[in-house]
């Protein structure tokens, strides 16, 4: 099986390049091919062979805000407060346009204990309750993950995998539509802070169980040798 395993890595690693710059692949348009770290490669075709920007754009947002208790009950509570409407329509928050950097997928170390730092972006249509105006946001953040093999008692090694989070500082939230009438600011605002405080999470749910999965369909072996390949990559770069 792991015979098996090893031959379709390396298939998959010859046939990756030409895979990123397919243009009707969604999010790869702008993307640049890394070709440098073999385990970047691997995790990239992992994420795109399980369609992770699409799982992206199915996360249903507002019942997700609900969920976290950043919202009140309807979208129109959460962002006017206290104005009363006598009709109260519900809103929507759709993610579309989810791009994950493929090809900038970034590899650091330290010994046998590794990093893959991947940044990801999407936009989100918000459909406001009270006028039906689509304001348009963008999202941009960076994620990160940490793995390393470990010795047991007996000497062998086992894949660990640590820390997998979006980097709070990383999440920056921009508003592309511009003709945003000055009443509507306020709501958009803390309609920013709360997303900020839910996105995270909500990407670390849907990315973070994928390369877990990735990483841990590999045989050790193989694993160490990739990641000897990137140590000795790195160090002919010094």
């Amino acid at each position: 099986m792991h015979s098996v395993w090893r031959l379709l890595v390396l298939l998959g690693l010859l046939a990756l390049p030409s895979a990123l710059h397919k243009p009707h692949q969604p999010g790869l348009a702008k993307t640049h091919t890394d070709s440098k770290s073999a385990l970047a490669r691997i995790i990239a075709q992992g994420l795109m062979k399980h369609n992770t920007e699409g799982r992206i754009q199915n996360i249903h947002l507002l019942d997700s805000l609900k969920a976290s208790g950043k919202m009140a009950p309807g979208m129109v509570g959460w962002l006017i407060g206290s104005m009363s409407l006598h009709h109260h329509q519900e809103g929507s928050a759709n993610i579309t346009n989810a791009q994950l950097d493929y090809g900038g997928i970034r590899m650091s170390f330290h010994k046998e204990w590794f990093t893959a730092n991947i940044s990801l972006g999407f936009d989100i249509d918000l459909r406001l309750p009270f006028n039906n105006h689509i304001i348009k946001t963008h999202e941009r953040m960076n994620l990160s993950v940490e793995f390393w093999l470990e010795k047991d008692e007996f000497g062998r090694r086992d894949l660990v995998i640590g820390k997998c989070h979006v980097e709070p500082r990383s999440v920056h939230t921009t508003f592309l539509t511009e003709a945003i009438p000055p009443k509507v600011n306020p709501f958009l605002r803390n309609f920013r802070d709360n997303l900020e405080k839910v996105i995270p999470h909500l990407i670390e749910s849907q990315v973070c169980p994928l390369i877990d999965e990735i990483l841990r369909q590999l045989d050790v072996k193989l694993l160490k040798s990739l990641m000897e390949q990137d140590i000795a990559h790195k160090l002919n770069q010094l």
